[in-house]
């Protein structure tokens, strides 16, 4: 294409785009021409959408013209392309590399930090080092382009045929636009709209939202393509030669120009005359004509667009020339008789004119004759020393034919697509192999690894491939194993549990003894364990006692085994010295055992977590602090940015918040719920966040906003089936009772009295109903809330630790005789002073001193106020630090001498 096409092309699409040029001139302004003002550049985002030919690559094309003339800026820029659709990150790498790729590799460490394993194979400057979690790449590339428009100047992104994007690219876009008010870049994006990726469903929420609202491009009036017609054919063209450009080309610049220089081509007097050819003339713009058009080149320029629209975007000419099937020499002449048909442009690299046309071209191809082409591209990709994740897209497209070599290439794909984070392009290359089919002796590690490759994004589809793989001989004793580990973790992510422990019981036992059957058998127990519902697990209780009596840790396996011993003990509410020696039996010099960190892909990061939630109830804080801060460290090293960190900050906030730092837990556990939120709704994660952060703001006084988030977040019956922290339907009564909704905490405080008791599980702290319940009879049934209260007492007792019974005191004296009451918040004090957690003690100290002051003994209440006030203070109890002033004032009132600021 001439310049003089290019300027005419560029002109036509910006006919009648004065709005649009606004729109990207006001954008531009807002981040390049506030800072010489002194204010802040401000960031956004700017989506042109409209039909092919309308004119958005103009429009980008004149925004980046904007913003170089505005200010110094880093454009970058990419394109989607319908071929290369299926090629994880490949729009990320077009728009990133051109930056990266003058840098030294050191530079690029120090740009990217501890991201630059984690996402530096996605962006292709880095070898990849196993399999990559994708949320963890996405904020690698987040934590690069702020880097980038930070550092430096302001970025303006571009990304044309968005709806062509991959479905990689197109998720890290749809998270990161959220932040791009707070940044210093400007996204701008065109897109079609009847095109929009199904497979995307965050980018097409980013351009439907109500936080969005797109520039819709219209096509040209009859008047703009009249001045278009003039400007080609000066003083020469008459109104129905005009009329009919119009007509036929329904006011699409792009064709409207195309037409134009056609009939340019063929001399054709823009007069009424010649009005009636312009109908056949403009349909060899698109579709069959334009076929037709081409064939009429020659064979060998035919083929050689062939191979062009099999290669997709950035068209290597040597490929293209394998491809077809010649020489460097044909190859350039017939790229050269492409440009002039206005089919190709480009030299180093060649692109379709327009996406209109690649289209129509590989369509044209013929069936067979596409599929062989893939092939041979895969084949010349591969030998180019591109790799087989490369190639994969062309292999995708091969019919199925029995090859073993075909289904191994797939395999590596998919190991180096999952080394990228990109798990759902090697679950296609999978699923194509299968499809091929596999040797039958491979079949089922292809499943197998098919199920893996799930795992993370869509746990029922591991299900079913894990199953198929389980139901086949060929699958190895190892791999079986393996996979029954793996499909009832698929199980309890997708909240499952009962299958989950159903699996791994059956596959135990058909295995024969020996480590993998203790391993089976490990995880039965664990999935029974932390259902809420277990049936019989009294008897499972037992069991893993006497078992855990005979082992001595001397393997994971066994390891495993004493930690779900200690966890279940510590549900149970059993000795807690006990407990801890179980726990402590499970490690290897006081940590941790190779092969049980956080990030083992064996255990999982279940068995880790169980351990430090028993510390965390036992009043080893500072041991289940360490043990989650390994966890975050562990986490964000391997770019585990998924649910795997959300566990770690919400086990960190439950930290805090049994220690009484109760902002601090709070400020955890929201970023705990935000990071879980990024992996959808209603998945397990969400309700250990959402129940600590309830009882941290029930803690803090702040009813009304437990409640406002209980109700927002779905929490209400039916409840997750898994264990959670603290018990969801005791965390439910507790927050009516809060709201002084008596009758119904009555009612869910006893049905959940009711399946603790029948289960054994008699932990006062996690599990608190009966003091609860007896708080919410007592005016009414005092004789029972005083049986409740001292039952729970003698619970919390048998536990042993101070917190649980000095508590489980401090509640028992809300029911009983004041002289009683008095006795019991004495003796709680006592106990709490020792424990760890500061709030419970804040809370018996002005619990203490507010039954002082109605027993009539100021002083003494005072002593315990002004205590209590500053215990609570510290902890950001704000409720607890009102009712202390209250009571503290009266007390002062009553006789007390004033000491400083107590009550201010």
């Amino acid at each position: 294409m001439s310049g003089h096409q290019r300027e005419q092309n560029a002109s036509a699409a910006l006919f009648e785009r004065e709005l649009e040029l606004q729109a990207a001139e006001q954008a531009v302004q807002r981040l390049c021409g506030t800072a010489t003002e002194g204010r802040p550049r401000l960031g956004g985002l700017l989506l042109y959408s409209g039909e092919a030919g309308l004119g958005k690559t103009a429009l980008l094309t004149e925004t980046r013209r904007m913003a170089v003339e505005a200010g110094k800026c880093t454009v970058l820029f990419a394109r989607g392309s319908e071929s290369a659709q299926p090629v994880p990150f490949h729009v990320v790498r077009q728009l990133l590399q051109p930056v990266l790729a003058p840098m030294s590799e050191s530079d690029r460490k120090e740009l990217l930090g501890g991201w630059y394993e984690i996402a530096g194979p996605a962006l292709g400057i880095a070898p990849p080092v196993g399999p990559q979690d994708p949320v963890g790449v996405r904020d690698g590339i987040d934590w690069l382009v702020t880097q980038l428009a930070t550092r430096q100047e302001p970025v303006v992104l571009m990304i044309d045929d968005a709806h062509w994007a991959d479905a990689e690219s197109l998720a890290w876009l749809s998270f990161f636009a959220v932040r791009l008010q707070e940044t210093p870049l400007l996204a701008v994006i065109a897109y079609r709209p009847v095109e929009l990726a199904e497979n995307a469903p965050g980018f097409h929420e980013l351009v439907t939202g109500r936080s969005s609202r797109p520039v819709e491009l219209r096509a040209l009036t009859p008047e703009a393509v009249n001045r278009l017609v003039h400007d080609s054919f000066p003083d020469q063209a008459d109104a129905p030669f005009c009329r009919e450009v119009w007509a036929v080309t329904g006011g699409n610049p792009y064709e409207t120009v195309e037409l134009v220089a056609k009939a340019n081509d063929r001399g054709l007097k823009p007069v009424e005359e010649s009005a009636s050819l312009l109908r056949d003339l403009g349909a060899t713009a698109r579709g069959s004509g334009l076929v037709s058009r081409l064939e009429r080149l020659g064979t060998a320029v035919t083929r050689f667009a062939w191979a062009a629209a099999v290669l997709g975007t950035e068209i290597q000419p040597s490929l293209a020339a394998n491809l077809a099937g010649m020489g460097p020499a044909q190859a350039a002449e017939c790229a050269d008789k492409l440009r002039h048909a206005r089919i190709l442009t480009g030299a180093i690299d060649l692109e379709f004119v327009h996406p209109l046309i690649a289209t129509a071209i590989y369509a044209s191809i013929p069936p067979a004759t596409r599929t062989a082409m893939h092939g041979q591209a895969a084949w010349s990709v591969t030998e180019a020393g591109l790799g087989p994740a490369a190639a994969s897209r062309h292999l995708l497209e091969v019919h199925p034919d029995h090859d073993s070599e075909l289904v191994e290439q797939l395999r590596v794909a998919a190991r180096e697509h999952l080394a990228v984070g990109a798990p759902d392009a090697a679950r296609r290359c999978l699923e194509r192999a299968l499809q091929e089919p596999p040797p039958e002796e491979e079949r089922a590690a292809v499943l197998y690894e098919l199920g893996c490759a799930a795992l993370l994004t869509s746990p029922s589809t591991t299900v079913n491939h894990l199953k198929t793989a389980l139901s086949l001989p060929q699958l190895t004793e190892e791999l079986r194993v393996d996979a029954t580990y793996r499909l009832s973790q698929a199980y309890a992510h997708n909240s499952q549990l009962r299958e989950a422990a159903e699996v791994v019981k059956e596959q135990a036992e058909r295995t024969p003894p020996g480590a993998g059957r203790m391993r089976l058998q490990a995880a039965h127990y664990l999935w029974q364990g932390i259902q809420v519902e277990e049936e019989d697990s009294q008897t499972r209780s037992r069991r893993i006692a006497e078992l855990a009596e005979r082992i001595r840790g001397r393997d994971n396996t066994e390891r495993t085994l004493l930690a779900l011993r200690g966890f279940d003990g510590m549900i149970r509410g059993e000795d807690a010295v006990q407990v801890v020696e179980h726990i402590e039996r499970a490690f290897v010099d006081g940590r941790l055992a190779e092969g049980m960190g956080w990030t083992n892909t064996e255990w999982g990061f279940e068995v880790p977590s169980i351990i430090g939630i028993t510390f965390a109830y036992t009043d080893r804080l500072d041991h289940a602090e360490e043990l989650f801060k390994d966890a975050v460290r562990a986490f964000e090293i391997s770019g585990w940015s998924g649910g795997h960190l959300a566990f770690a900050h919400d086990f960190l906030g439950l930290v805090h918040r049994r220690r009484g730092e109760l902002d601090e837990a709070e400020a955890l556990l929201r970023e705990g719920l935000r990071l879980g939120k990024r992996l959808g709704p209603g998945l397990p994660i969400h309700w250990d966040g959402a129940c600590l952060l309830i009882d941290t703001l029930l803690a803090r006084g702040r009813v009304d906003e437990a409640r406002a988030f209980a109700e927002e977040n779905g929490f209400q019956a039916p409840y997750t089936p898994a264990i959670v922290l603290p018990d969801a339907a005791c965390l439910a009564g507790r927050l009516l009772l809060a709201q002084g909704r008596r009758k119904e905490a009555v009612t869910e405080l006893e049905a959940a009295g009711r399946r603790l008791d029948e289960r054994g599980r008699n932990n006062t702290v996690w599990a608190p109903w009966a003091l609860d319940l007896a708080v919410a009879v007592k005016d009414e049934e005092p004789e029972r809330a005083r049986a409740l209260a001292d039952k729970a007492v003698r619970n919390a007792a048998r536990f042993g630790t101070d917190t649980a019974i000095g508590d489980a005191l401090r509640r028992a004296a809300l029911v009983a005789e004041p002289d009683e009451a008095l006795v019991k918040l004495g003796q709680a004090v006592v106990h709490l002073r020792r424990s760890p957690c500061k709030y419970e003690f804040a809370a018996a100290l002005v619990a203490h001193g507010s039954a002082l002051l109605r027993a009539d003994r100021p002083v003494e209440a005072t002593e315990r106020l002004r205590e209590g006030l500053e215990v609570a203070q510290q902890c950001a109890a704000d409720g607890l630090v009102a009712t202390a002033r209250a009571d503290l004032a009266s007390a002062l009132c009553e006789g007390a001498e004033p000491a400083g600021d107590a009550v201010h």
